[in-house]
């Protein structure tokens, strides 16, 4: 007798370097075309396990007091979870009217907020992870440029909150790596040198090692410059 073999489903997931999936979506600021709607910009695509949990609550009003700076460096904040419409709107609300985090208070969720009851979306981004649950998205970051490509992924269990400061840093980052085509190092921030891809050719590594042209080389391979805060941020963020 053959035994019966329970197949779980597997949630699959874009990498880096794919286009974002596409989708139509119900959100609490009316319907979307995803990502469509936002070409030319960055979009950080968030999702959180549900309404009207503590967690997710000290995030929605932090990433929202936050909106305004996102949008300053060309950037759009897009939430999601697995909730219904009127549960995000109900939920929005009591954020709004009775909760008060970090000395934040008042606050009002002005970006998007998708319903996707039938994990349709969280699917189609590996943002359902059975291991960690059947029901409830986990906290996924997903950073996708001006052209709808997915260049960065930060993944969170349900009981982590986010660090808003770093998902800050990797996107002026990546943007700062595709104005100056640079690279940045280890806990880079606006103003910190930046690296110079390495050389592909003898003769490049040995003109390198004697230039005065402002590289600082500590051997052929890494070799750092520096970059003006000033230049970076006038570059990247908008008034």
């Amino acid at each position: 007798m053959e035994s019966l073999e329970v197949k779980e489903e597997v949630s699959s997931m874009p990498r880096i370097g794919d286009k974002a999936p596409i989708f139509k979506a119900v959100t609490t600021q009316g319907e979307i075309n995803f990502p469509e709607d936002y070409k030319g910009k960055w979009v950080i695509l968030f999702s959180h396990p549900a309404d009207f949990t503590p967690v997710c609550t000290s995030e929605f009003i932090t990433f929202a007091s936050l909106d305004e700076k996102f949008n300053k460096a060309n950037c759009k904040l897009v939430g999601l979870s697995i909730d219904g419409l009127y549960s995000h709107i109900a939920w929005l609300r009591t954020i709004k009217d009775k909760i008060e985090f970090n000395g934040l208070k008042n606050v009002e969720v002005k970006f998007p907020l998708i319903e996707d009851i039938t994990m349709e979306i969280a699917k189609k981004y590996g943002m359902v992870q059975p291991g960690e649950s059947k029901t409830q998205a986990v906290r996924a970051v997903f950073f996708i440029d001006p052209e709808g490509i997915v260049r960065a992924i930060i993944y969170y269990p349900l009981s982590l909150g986010r660090n808003f400061d770093e998902i800050y840093r990797a996107l002026i980052a990546m943007q700062t790596a595709d104005a100056f085509k640079v690279a940045t190092p280890a806990d880079w921030y606006p103003g910190d040198d930046v690296i110079v891809s390495p050389a592909g050719t003898c003769g490049v590594a040995e003109e390198r090692m004697a230039s005065t042209d402002g590289l600082e080389c500590k051997d052929w391979f890494f070799c750092t410059k520096e970059l003006d805060k000033d230049e970076v941020l006038n570059t990247i963020l908008k008034e």
